[in-house]
């Protein structure tokens, strides 16, 4: 994931308060990497503490993935107990060593205090560990009036692009329904769904960057189009680093049935991708897969977020 947070960091206090901002959620259990640009932070991924006889596989595929990062340097940090956090950051370490990259700290955190594994000096880092920044740290209040979002947990994060349940699920089956009907009249020309299915495309695009949302009936339609590849090219090659692209994309894969939340949950992660916000882009990739396992650009996608390619690579020009 990469992020534009523009604090700077003076402390490991620092980090550890900015981290959550730059994740977009507070870990627990996980393994969380920064990649630093002199004192910025420049980027960030977290991924679950593997298990013992996975720690050695995890420090290859993390080294490879940040070395294509170019980072000025990298923190790790390992959130839980020290018998499952010491195996995994010294392994990454090592690795991220031998890759050539320079490791400026690697820290532990857990139970509200936290540990250097590089500082031997006690007056510095006792080995009672040192408290872990309030919630309200002045990292924290910058992150936020920077409009930086820290959600509880990585589960609060997957639950945004969750379906909506109850009486708004209710409404979008019998949408969908009424969609199932009109769709028939296309059938017979390709041609016909990429027109119709670009012009909802553009519409709804209209509608999201003026703040207002499309009616159950317009998406249920528009999803039903986006199962037509061409259509879903045509979204993906418009869809650039806007704020309210993420908006658009996580109401549609809310509320569309799940046979169509393949498409508008790839259209969400690559937003959210290219926004820097790796966190929420993964979790949309996800639930893509397990929509439908099969889908050509979530598996790409997929793919491109476990090989830590940076979206400044990636240069898309809506059209």
């Amino acid at each position: 994931m990469t992020g534009d947070c523009s604090l700077v960091l003076r402390t490991p206090s620092d980090l550890l308060a900015a981290l959550p901002f730059l994740l977009g959620y507070h870990p627990r259990d996980d393994l969380a990497l920064v990649g630093l640009r002199g004192r910025e932070l420049d980027f960030g991924a977290c991924l679950d503490l593997p298990p013992p006889d996975r720690c050695a596989e995890t420090a290859r595929e993390v080294a490879g993935a940040v070395a294509r990062q170019r980072p000025d340097a990298m923190v790790i940090v390992g959130y839980g107990p020290p018998r499952r956090v010491t195996p995994v950051v010294l392994s990454v370490a090592e690795a991220l060593r031998a890759a050539g990259v320079r490791i400026d700290d690697v820290l532990r955190v857990d139970d509200g205090r936290w540990w250097s594994y590089l500082c031997e000096d006690p007056g510095c880092c006792p080995p009672q560990g040192l408290p872990c920044p309030p919630p309200d740290s002045v990292i924290a209040a910058a992150a936020t009036y920077l409009g930086q979002v820290a959600l509880p947990s990585r589960e609060h994060l997957a639950d945004q692009v969750a379906a909506v349940r109850g009486p708004a699920r209710k409404a979008m089956v019998a949408a969908t329904e009424r969609a199932r009907t009109r769709f028939p009249e296309l059938l017979d020309d390709v041609r016909r769904i990429r027109r119709a299915g670009r012009l909802a495309i553009r519409d709804a695009e209209k509608r999201y960057r003026s703040g207002a949302a499309l009616t159950d009936d317009e998406v249920a339609w528009l999803g039903s189009l986006l199962v037509e590849r061409g259509v879903e090219d045509y979204a993906l090659n418009r869809t650039g680093p806007e704020e309210w692209r993420v908006r658009l994309w996580t109401d549609v894969v809310r509320r569309v049935e799940t046979a169509f939340v393949a498409a508008p949950a790839c259209l969400l992660g690559f937003a959210a991708w290219r926004l820097g916000r790796g966190a929420l882009a993964r979790v949309a990739v996800e639930r893509a897969l397990s929509a439908e396992p099969g889908h050509q650009l979530a598996r790409m996608l997929f793919e491109l977020l476990t090989s830590g390619i940076p979206p400044t690579l990636v240069n898309r020009r809506a059209g």
